[in-house]
């Protein structure tokens, strides 16, 4: 480390680096950190809770811990998203409901990410119940966009992929249910991992009545991603999904240093669900993408779309179904913003019968899905049809099917893979003319397989760096786009 090189811009393990040589201490990246968060989080909206004094606390006490197995990441400031419960800290699931809500345990996550000794500087914003893909709510408002203030941060780990681009945390778990991590990954310029299903434990409380949603990391770069996944990964007691865990002594950090081998891509960019047309943007970044796949040596073929466009009526009586997975006290009902209320309403009004049939119907989707790609080792399709959209573009004071059909267009392409239970990842390969805004692409990987996703996103990054990309961001965000 440079005595001009700030800490902030460092990755996530250039800063644990940094603590095993003793060129900064834990306590020394928390203030750090915590100064940034009190200069721009005011302007952004990374954080529903800040947690200063238990952050600093705890980086004091850190180095009397020293476990005899270290995290890669150990010592590092994080965040965490604020759908899940931390013990002793104000939780409110983004939602007025739940303003005074104070957890008595951790989510296995959150004991995870403690025991590799991340130290969280707090609860990151997020849309009430995570129910829609930008970051607002009545309690603290939007998650903006780092490169455009203007412009929704996406959702609904927006406030995660906030704290991450401006550098408020190196890496910060969050969650997908139906592209909530991939969605701000893609708008904030980020590495966003959504894991298999039964990767992560989603215990000790939370929902599985659809297997849609999983946790995972947001890192501007794919090693830090890696990192931070194989903190979170692995089974608890009890969890209704387990996916086999890699080979003993591999992680997910090692397979970002192998080489991914010469892999069979194939390609789609026409989304299953009806009248939705992709942004030219995003189909430039599509191709720019498929090209450097080629340039790297792997094969890269056009397939049809694997899935129907019967899956967006599955999807949606599924998700409407789990946004009344949060129970409320008799007349809460009404602190609740009108898209989630519209949301649990129509949950309402399915009935067993058709909540088993959609969840049936999504199953047999997922399979055919799953069949028809499996000569390929990776899908690459674009992450979103669709630029991000001012923060106004989300409001909730009019006809809530309205905004629901404006969030169509950011979740097309992402949500079938929470129903397939896929690994999948965005990575920010391309910008807007002017290099204003980033545009993600997805890459879908073999059912449990991140680990062949992480070596070619790994491969890929090298090939087609964009670290450079943040020096003015980091450096002054105050100023915007770029």
């Amino acid at each position: 480390m440079t005595e001009q090189t700030r800490l902030h811009e460092l990755t996530a393990l250039e800063q644990a680096a940094a603590v095993r040589k003793g060129e900064a201490g834990p306590l020394d990246l928390v203030r750090h950190h915590l100064a940034r968060v009190e200069r721009y989080d005011g302007r952004f909206g990374a954080f529903l809770t800040r947690t200063p004094e238990a952050a600093l606390a705890e980086a004091a006490a850190l180095p009397e811990r020293q476990p005899a197995h270290r995290s890669p990441l150990f010592g590092v400031p994080t965040a965490v998203k604020d759908l899940v419960d931390t013990a002793g800290v104000a939780t409110t699931y983004g939602s007025k409901a739940f303003a005074g809500h104070v957890p008595d345990t951790d989510a296995h996550t959150v004991t995870r990410m403690r025991a590799a000794g991340t130290i969280s500087l707090g609860k990151t914003n997020t849309p009430e119940f995570g129910c829609c893909c930008y970051t607002d709510n009545d309690l603290v408002g939007p998650a903006r966009n780092p490169w455009d203030p203007s412009l929704s941060a996406g959702g609904s780990s927006g406030g995660a992929a906030v704290a991450v681009a401006l550098g408020l945390v190196p890496v910060a778990h969050a969650s997908d249910g139906g592209g909530s991590i991939r969605i701000p990954a893609s708008v904030c310029g980020l590495v966003g991992i959504k894991p298999s299903r039964g990767r992560v434990s989603s215990g000790p409380s939370g929902a599985e009545v659809t297997g849609l949603a999983v946790q995972g990391p947001l890192a501007r770069s794919v090693r830090d991603a890696a990192a931070l996944l194989d903190v979170l990964a692995g089974p608890e007691p009890g969890d209704p999904h387990w996916t086999p865990p890699l080979p003993a002594g591999e992680s997910f950090l090692g397979h970002a240093d192998r080489t991914p081998g010469r892999l069979r891509i194939g390609r789609y960019a026409a989304p299953a669900a009806d009248g939705i047309t992709v942004d030219p943007a995003c189909l430039a970044a599509w191709e720019h993408a498929s090209h450097l796949l080629e340039s790297l040596g792997h094969v890269v073929e056009d397939i049809p779309t694997p899935f129907g466009p019967e899956i967006s009526e599955h999807f949606v009586t599924a998700w409407g179904v789990q946004s009344l997975g949060r129970s409320l006290e008799a007349g809460r009902e009404s602190l609740l913003r009108p898209v989630t209320r519209a949301w649990r309403e129509y949950g309402r009004g399915v009935s067993g019968e058709q909540f088993a049939a959609a969840v049936t119907a999504m199953h047999g989707a997922a399979r055919r899905a799953i069949r028809s790609t499996q000569a390929y080792d990776v899908v690459l399709t674009p992450t979103l049809a669709t630029l991000p959209r001012s923060v106004e573009y989300f409001d909730e004071s009019g006809d809530p099917l309205v905004n629901l059909y404006r969030q169509s267009a950011f979740s097309a392409f992402t949500s079938p893979y929470n129903m397939t239970g896929q690994p999948a990842v965005s990575l920010p390969l391309y910008w807007t003319e002017g290099g204003r805004i980033p545009v993600g692409v997805q890459l879908v990987g073999r059912p449990a397989d991140e680990a062949t996703l992480i070596a070619l996103s790994a491969q890929i990054e090298e090939a087609n760096p964009w670290r450079g990309r943040y020096a003015d961001l980091l450096a002054e965000p105050d100023a915007g786009a770029r």
